[in-house]
């Protein structure tokens, strides 16, 4: 990996002030927004919440680690719905040098043993609905004196934990934050786990402060008069920045939803709250665009949108920005890079690609031997920016594999266009090798979408006694019937868009695709019960 070593690409210059080497990430905030105190932070499914009264409860919340005995650099576990508790929680462990892990909402309990055992966390703060699973995490876990903490509990329950609102009520506001410094450890978000247990990905104040300032401010060009709507949760990297980083830290109003991120309440919000942002993932686009409900571009504000998590087909982006009149910025980010470092720019989307490094970040396409790959050939992505997590914590052997030097391996593989674009063609572990030649699964998925009849389409390889066949997903329209006809049509389509040896040789109807919390199809799932 010699190679990986030397500038990827030529970039533009970035003049971006680096914070001080004394620097806590939500002092920082709360800094920057002293003069915004009856401004609203945030609006979440139970009312709204200034820039003051943020503050004053992060600062509560300080103190209340503190008198139950959390020191600096210790974990708390955050299992929290979206509300603004979260943002409370997090921002209020991070004043006090203590260390947030925000954890996945829709994980089972044994998922939670595990990040009790692996962070040795000594604090959980848990919201009523997901009290179950905690708890019973807890009892199967020698948490050796981990306290529990209720968060927004259900109606007419009668718990003995601690409520976190008598906690706050009862603290007095931390003065001072804890002496932190840029690269000090500010919080862990734990990866998907879908190769394995999760990954607890490390990172630091800095890093949550890059993220706003390469690509939140020049690329979505967030102001303080946006409001903006995330329905990736915050559990999630893109999440995190979409409804906390980037909004505090110029001073706008975000909307938090605690619910399931359908279509339906995604409407409910963009009409009543008439975001002017609106960050979401390809799978949503697509339901929202085939939904009977969709609002009228009149009833919305969006001037921009986001999409991350898997490639947004080009379809969806061009009938999305049809129907409403704004372009959704394609691009792509990771836990371990924290946010997106390849995206497409308002103003010149190019829908099918991811668009072009974030200027701040290199990215460099290599081959099994670690060289640089031609334009128009697929490689392997690494990428290098001032936002890489430090390890995952307690793995050795997966840091040394993912994090070479400055540059962090990420596991997809991608191809460049001439004009600098760059085209997602799946993840390492997915590729396919038919008739000896590389296949990408989500070049197939992408025609296959562009078919009228499909809404979703997921392609895995299966062994026939030493050959890998190709077999396709599909989730049809509502207005569609599966049937062989349509299967034969859709294997013409490809056909005639595609190489033929890139045509799936088997069409499966299914109502659903398996998909992670954060809209990721889970092509493992489709493989074994194939």
């Amino acid at each position: 990996m010699e190679a990986l070593l030397e500038p990827a690409a030529s970039q533009p210059a970035v003049t971006v002030e680096p914070p001080p080497a004394l620097f806590n990430f939500a002092a920082y905030l709360f800094q920057l927004n002293q003069a915004r105190a009856a401004k609203t932070a945030y609006v979440d499914d139970t009312g709204a919440t200034t820039y003051g009264e943020l503050e004053n409860r992060a600062r509560r919340f300080a103190s209340v680690l503190r008198t139950l005995g959390v020191h600096p650099e210790e974990r708390v576990l955050l299992v929290m719905l979206d509300t603004v508790e979260l943002p409370i929680a997090f921002l209020g462990a991070l004043l006090a040098g203590v260390v947030p892990v925000v954890a996945n909402t829709l994980l089972t309990a044994p998922d939670y043993v595990y990040m009790l055992t692996h962070s040795h966390a000594r604090a959980v703060i848990a919201s009523g609905a997901l009290l179950a699973n905690v708890t019973q995490a807890m009892e199967a876990t020698e948490h050796d004196g981990c306290q529990l903490i209720v968060s927004q509990p259900r109606e007419g329950n009668m718990l003995a934990t601690p409520l976190l609102k008598d906690l706050l009520d009862a603290a007095t506001p931390a003065g001072k934050s804890a002496a932190t410094g840029c690269d000090d450890i500010a919080f862990w978000l734990y990866s998907s786990g879908s190769t394995g247990k999760p990954k607890g990905t490390v990172h630091t104040h800095a890093n949550l402060y890059w993220t706003a300032e390469l690509y939140a401010k020049p690329i979505l060009g967030i102001v303080e008069g946006d409001v903006v709507f995330s329905a990736a949760k915050l559990f999630f990297a893109y999440g995190l920045g979409n409804a906390l980083t980037f909004p505090l830290s110029v001073g706008a109003t975000a909307v938090l939803m605690a619910e399931r991120p359908t279509a339906d309440a995604i409407f409910k919000r963009l009409v009543q709250h008439r975001p002017t942002i609106f960050y979401g993932v390809p799978t949503l686009y697509a339901s929202m665009l085939v939904s009977p409900n969709l609002p009228a571009r009149a009833d919305v504000a969006m001037r921009v949108c986001a999409s991350a998590g898997e490639a947004l087909p080009r379809e969806i982006g061009e009938r999305f920005t049809a129907h409403f009149g704004c372009e959704i910025l394609d691009g792509i980010g990771s836990t371990e890079m924290l946010h997106i470092f390849l995206s497409n720019r308002a103003g010149s989307v190019e829908y099918g690609t991811t668009g072009r490094p974030v200027p701040g970040y290199e990215v460099a396409l290599r081959d099994e031997l670690g060289q640089p790959v031609p334009d128009g050939e697929i490689g392997d992505l690494f990428i290098k920016g001032p936002s890489a997590a430090l390890m995952y914590w307690s793995n050795r052997e997966k840091s040394r594999a993912t994090f070479l030097g400055e540059w962090i391996r990420s596991g997809d593989k991608y191809c460049r266009l001439p004009n600098g674009c760059y085209v997602y063609a799946g993840r390492s572990d997915d590729m396919l090798k038919v008739s000896g030649q590389y296949v990408s699964p989500v070049e197939v998925e992408m025609v296959l979408v562009q078919h009228d009849a499909v809404l979703e389409a997921a392609v895995v390889g299966l062994d026939h006694g030493g050959l890998v066949k190709t077999r396709a997903f599909v989730v049809l329209k509502r207005e569609f019937a599966a049937s062989e006809i349509l299967a034969d049509e859709l294997k013409a389509f490809v056909k005639g868009r595609l190489a033929p040896h890139k045509y799936p040789r088997d069409i499966v109807f299914l109502d659903d695709l398996p998909k992670t919390a954060t809209g990721k199809i889970q092509r493992f799932k489709l493989r074994e019960q194939s």
